[in-house]
């Protein structure tokens, strides 16, 4: 039994402004038409495997709740970190929560940010490595190198392992990210793969070898599912937090894989990429003969090389080269493809000045549906709500400020004190400061409406939830 454990923590930071700390990249439809993490699970589809155990942190738990949904992969099987600790305890959490029951399935430990453009041939690589696994070898995917790439750490093969039909070696080291001059010497050896991130090893035997090099570690993953509490919403896996924060924060890279005598190397040729930048996304996407990655409404007239992306406006490039330009809501990136490294000076920058940018979209998303925000105002907000059917909000008040909803199409439950009446298309309501009141969609179709918020203090901390569905959300 193969059970896929989803990595889908982080916050893509260098892909800003599309991919922010409370919408990362991995959330994001960035090559293709689903999410990457969508993309991640539906590219298991061929393989004998079970339904997957995603990780994620607590602040994207309804992202991925409802990602998982719109796939038909939901079924209590999202595991929630209170709190970054890095991939060893993630894993491990993982591998805990799969031998609970008294199974041990081979984990397949995959990144849900990762492009694979041949998923057969990335079947094969993970059918070959099943063996391995079987005999409590801990695998690692090599990705064949394509270039002198500085930007990604590289494992060297050792004596080989395999067979022709199967090829494997030991792991002779794991080596940091190199220069670029070690980076050519890597790739003219032929003995040194990018290391990808994904594993495929026993639950048992990855925790053997977590006692042994880091039992600290396992320690704290240990309590912290022993302590776990039910979920009242049935929809996530909780460990215990205040054991979980004690754990120690270490990749699984350094707590395992370079001290252990078990690891081998399988060699993946797949059309990898771990988009971790704007001009690795223009390597994945397609082009026209001018070299432009067009994605969005764009006008370009001799511009060449380029990755434009808008999600709105029309942009018009014109006499440009090389270029990087991505036009969200509420911010435009332009930068040259060879700086976009430094793309993190922007997101230092707002974090300096505590600017909601490097944070949060216009558009944010709940569990009753989305919330683009049109206008933000000092006295006054106008949102665009969007309320999927059977969605409902929390029952609320607010002190300082008064709201006036407009209903664009669907059906709107509203319930103010103790009154509760239906709302359609062109239909407005009031709703007074100090009043109790909340919404639902009883329809089967997305509920569509305009909020007007006015008042003295418009902050979330004026949200005074008196019966609160959706944990703060």
């Amino acid at each position: 039994m193969i059970l896929p454990v989803i990595m889908a923590g982080g916050t893509g930071s260098r892909l800003w402004p599309m991919s922010r700390e409370h919408f990362p990249k991995q959330f994001l439809s960035l090559h293709g038409e689903q999410s990457m993490l969508q993309e991640t699970i539906t590219r298991l589809r061929g393989l004998d495997v079970c339904e997957p155990l995603v990780i994620c942190n607590e602040l994207h738990r309804f992202l991925v709740a409802e990602q998982l949904r719109q796939i038909n992969q939901l079924s209590n099987n999202i595991l929630l970190e209170p709190i970054g600790r890095n991939t060893a305890p993630a894993i491990t959490l993982a591998a805990l929560h799969a031998v609970k029951y008294g199974q041990d399935p081979l984990l397949l430990v995959l990144a849900a940010d990762h492009v694979i453009e041949n998923p057969e041939a990335f079947h094969k690589a993970v059918r070959g490595a099943i063996p391995f696994a079987e005999q409590g070898k801990l695998v690692t995917f090599g990705i064949v190198a394509t270039g002198p790439e500085t930007g990604y750490g590289y494992i060297q093969r050792g004596i080989t392992f395999g067979s022709d039909a199967v090829p494997a070696y030991r792991v002779q080291r794991f080596v940091e990210k190199p220069l670029l001059a070690t980076a050519l010497e890597y790739l003219e050896s032929g003995e040194y793969y990018w290391n990808s991130g994904m594993f495929l090893f026993s639950a048992t035997r990855f925790l053997q070898e977590m006692e042994q090099f880091r039992p600290d570690i396992l320690a704290a993953c240990r309590k912290s599912i022993e302590n776990a509490q039910p979920d009242p919403q049935q929809d996530f896996i909780r460990v215990d937090t205040a054991s979980f924060i004690a754990c120690p924060d270490e990749s699984v890279d350094y707590a395992v894989m370079e001290k252990t005598t078990d690891a081998i190397v399988v060699p993946l040729d797949a059309g990898w990429s771990d988009v971790g930048s704007w001009s690795a996304l223009w390597d994945v996407n397609n082009k026209n003969d001018q070299g432009n990655a067009l994605i969005g409404d764009v006008f370009t007239h001799n511009a060449a090389n380029c990755y434009i992306k808008s999600d709105e406006k029309l942009v018009a490039a014109i006499g440009v080269d090389n270029l990087v330009i991505v036009n969200t809501k509420d911010a435009v990136l332009v930068i040259n493809k060879s700086q976009v490294q430094d793309v993190k000076k922007v997101v230092e920058f707002l974090k300096l000045n505590q600017r909601r940018e490097y944070r949060l979209h216009r558009e944010s998303y709940s569990p009753w549906g989305h919330n683009d925000k049109v206008v933000n105002a000092p006295r006054y907000n106008v949102n665009r709500i969007t309320v999927k059917p059977g969605g409902k909000f929390s029952l609320q008040m607010h002190h300082h400020r008064t709201e006036h909803w407009v209903i664009l199409s669907g059906t709107a439950k509203v319930s103010l004190e103790d009154k509760t009446y239906l709302l359609t298309e062109n239909q407005s309501t009031f709703i007074p400061i100090g009043t109790q009141h909340t919404l639902e969609n009883p329809g089967k179709i997305p509920l569509e409406l305009l909020e007007v918020q006015s008042g003295s203090y418009l902050g979330e901390d004026d949200i005074i939830r008196i019966s609160d569905l959706h944990e703060h959300f």
